[in-house]
Formats: C-alpha cells, structure tokens, sequence
C-alpha cells in the first residue's frame, strides 16, 4: 500500500518504554507509531524531557527505521483550553507550546487536538468563547514552528462531524489548523460519513481506523474496547470514497492493549483486518 500506516502508541503493553514500542511496531509491520500524551502525570512529563533525553529518542528512531510521525495530544481533558478557571487555561495553553516545542524538536508533523471545550467542566457559551480563544492561540504557536495542529472528531456532541469543524477552519482561516477524523467516531453519530469525508477532504491530514458502536435513542454508543470486525462500522464504503477522493495520506490503527489478554496477537489480527477492508476499498 502507498499510503503509510501507523500504530497509536497505546495499542502496545504500557510496560515497554518508547523505544522496545518502536521496535516492536516495526517487526509488526507498521510504518511509524503515534506518540500518545494524555491526561498523566507520567506522559504529561514528556513534554518536559531534557535536550538529552529526546536526542536519545531522535537516535533510536533512526537506528531502528521507525519514525514519530505524530503525537496524540489528549491532555486537554484534564487542562482544557476552554475552562473557566483562567490557572488551568494558562496550563493548556502552556502544555500546548511544550507540546509544539517536543514535535518541532523531534520531527512530529501533526499534533492531534482533542475536540473539547471542556470535558470535565460542564459546557456553555463562556467555555465555548475561551476554547476558540485559545485555539487562535495555539495555532498561532504553531505556524511559528511549522506544525500542524489537527483537531479530532470526538466522542462527544461537541465536536462530532467534520461540518462541526469547518466552524473553527472558517474562523480561524489557517494552514496550520486541520482535521484529523476518526472514522469510527464519525460513524457511531449517525453522520453521512461519505459526505463528511467530502466537504473535508482537503483539510484532512490523516484517518485513525478504529471500530466503534453507533449511538441510538437508547445506547451511548461505544467509542473504544470494540475489537474490529464486531462494530458497526461499514469500512469498505468509507476506504472507497476516501480513495475516489485521492486521499493519499496515512492511516492509523486505534485500539488499547488493556483492553486485550494478548494485545499483540490482537495487534496483528486488527492490522490483516484493516489491509483487507483498505484493499477493498482500493488500496
């Protein structure tokens, strides 16, 4: 296949460090993983590791052939740049430049943003007005350093159709701001998948594959832990209009290794699973 695929880090044993994961997606047959920074103390300090400790990282990644391509920045839940504390939106806005400093300073293109306002705090039209504020903010910050930041449709009503992102792509009218879809997302709404591929595909700058559950007057939905194949979601249709769409850039499997007695094994079984589905849809 021409298009790349990657890994999300958290697919893999959260035991192994950074560098035994890269190695590992590599021998699984994976082009390059996502980094994963949540809402954790421990991935948090990530974004502060010395000089040192990501030249070490920079290094293992040449060794082993197996880059970083991009990183899934979810620590806004726990500091969301939409709060009404204006402490914790002066600690979102200072993750998200550690955040563009560690992808400038390691190679990472693209910088996934958790479509939130705010996720712990109820929402309304102040938290609203501050997470528009503070995303002109962050896209300043990243034009300056040439990274891309790419918002992800989620598994809240906030932001759960590519439609609900070209809100903020017309206001704030910059090459640095992107989607980022996740096809299982975007299915378990109920949205018109095909449509929404279509009004977005020139802002899209990468797919996270990953089945989910659909939403229904009397189900939430399921938005993660659903093994592929045992969802909903229509694969085949979906690689097929992506294709006629030219879409050329890389997918990326997601799924969580806790969620599995042997993720590895499910690893490869997600991975036959998901080359099948884009075969047919003509990859």
């Amino acid at each position: 296949m021409e298009n790349l695929l990657g890994l999300y880090e958290k697919a893999l044993p959260k035991d192994m460090d950074l560098s035994t994961k890269l190695q590992t997606a590599k021998k699984l047959g994976f082009d390059f993983i996502e980094i994963s920074i949540d809402e954790t103390d421990e991935r948090l300090f990530r974004l502060y590791w010395t000089k040192e400790e990501k030249r070490q990282l920079l290094q293992d990644m040449a060794e082993l052939g197996m880059p970083i391509m991009s990183m899934c920045f979810s620590g806004h839940r726990r500091y969301p740049l939409g709060s009404r504390n204006q402490e914790v939106r002066e600690r979102a806005l200072e993750l998200m430049a550690k955040a563009i400093e560690f992808a400038g300073d390691i190679g990472i293109r693209v910088i996934q943003v958790a479509g939130y306002d705010v996720y712990y705090e109820e929402h309304g039209e102040d938290t609203l007005a501050n997470f528009i504020e503070g995303l002109k903010q962050s896209v300043a910050m990243a034009a300056k350093h040439q990274v891309i930041l790419a918002i992800e449709i989620m598994d809240t009503p906030f932001l759960n159709s590519i439609q609900k992102y070209m809100v903020y792509e017309n206001l704030i009218k910059s090459p640095w701001l992107a989607v980022y879809p996740d096809i299982g997302n975007l299915s378990a709404w109920g949205n018109d998948v095909g449509y929404e591929l279509e009004i977005g595909h020139s802002r899209i700058v990468a797919v996270h594959v990953k089945e989910t559950l659909n939403v229904t007057d009397s189900f939430p939905g399921k938005f993660r832990d659903t093994s592929f194949g045992t969802g909903d979601v229509d694969f085949v249709p979906i690689f097929k209009k992506l294709k006629s769409l030219g879409y050329s850039g890389p997918f990326l499997i997601e799924m969580w290794a806790d969620t599995f007695e042997d993720p590895l094994i499910e690893i490869v079984r997600s991975r036959e699973f998901v080359l099948d589905k884009l075969k047919e849809g003509g990859f």
